[in-house]
C-alpha cells in the first residue's frame, strides 16, 4: 500500500469503506478504480487526437481496422464487426458517416450479392495514417511515465486479468 503521503482517491475511498463497513473487503477497489479512473482520463484525451481528424471512436476503429487488413483495404460488413466488436448496426452507422466524408466506400460483394464490401478511399487512407502517428505518439506520451520493464509488467498483468474476466 502507498506511504501516507501518496494517498490518492482511491487509496482514500477504500479507507472510507473499512470505516464504514469493516464487514466488507473493499481491497479490489484499488484496482478497479484505478483502472475506471485511468479509462476516463485516456479516454479524454484520446478522443482529442480523433477529434483533429473530425473522427469519433468508432470511426477512427473503422479506418484503423481498414488500413491494417493490408491492400486493398477491404473488409466485409462481418469482418468489421468482428474486428471493431460492435454490432452490425453499429457498423453501418459508422461506415455510413464514414462513407458520407468520402473516406470508405461500399460494394457489392462478388461472391454474395447481399453482402457488402467496404473499401477505404485514396483519401480515407492517407487520413487514418495521419491519423495514426499523431494517435500513436499520443498514446508513447500517455505511457511515458512507466520504464519499459514496467510497462510489460503491466500489459502482462491486464493480460491476466483480462484472461479471468467472462466473454
Amino acid at each position: 500500500m502507498a506511504a501516507p503521503t501518496d494517498l490518492d482517491g482511491v487509496d482514500r475511498i477504500v479507507a472510507q469503506w473499512h470505516r464504514e463497513r469493516p464487514d466488507l473487503d473493499p481491497s479490489a477497489m484499488h484496482v478497479i478504480g484505478r483502472i475506471s479512473r485511468l479509462h476516463w482520463a485516456l479516454e479524454e484525451r484520446l478522443l482529442r487526437v480523433f477529434g483533429r481528424y473530425d473522427l469519433g471512436r468508432g470511426e477512427f476503429d473503422v479506418l484503423a481496422t481498414l488500413r491494417r487488413a493490408g491492400a486493398p483495404f477491404e473488409l466485409s460488413a462481418g469482418e468489421l464487426g468482428e474486428s471493431t466488436m460492435v454490432t452490425s448496426g453499429a457498423v453501418s452507422k459508422r461506415v455510413d458517416r464514414l462513407e458520407r466524408a468520402g473516406l470508405v466506400t461500399r460494394r457489392a460483394a462478388e461472391s454474395d450479392g447481399r453482402g457488402r464490401l467496404i473499401s477505404l478511399t485514396e483519401r480515407g487512407r492517407a487520413l487514418i495514417d495521419e491519423a495514426l502517428a499523431e494517435h500513436t505518439r499520443n498514446e508513447t506520451q500517455l505511457v511515458s511515465g512507466l520504464t519499459t520493464a514496467e510497462r510489460d509488467t503491466l500489459v502482462d498483468l491486464l493480460r491476466k486479468l483480462g484472461s479471468t474476466l467472462p466473454d
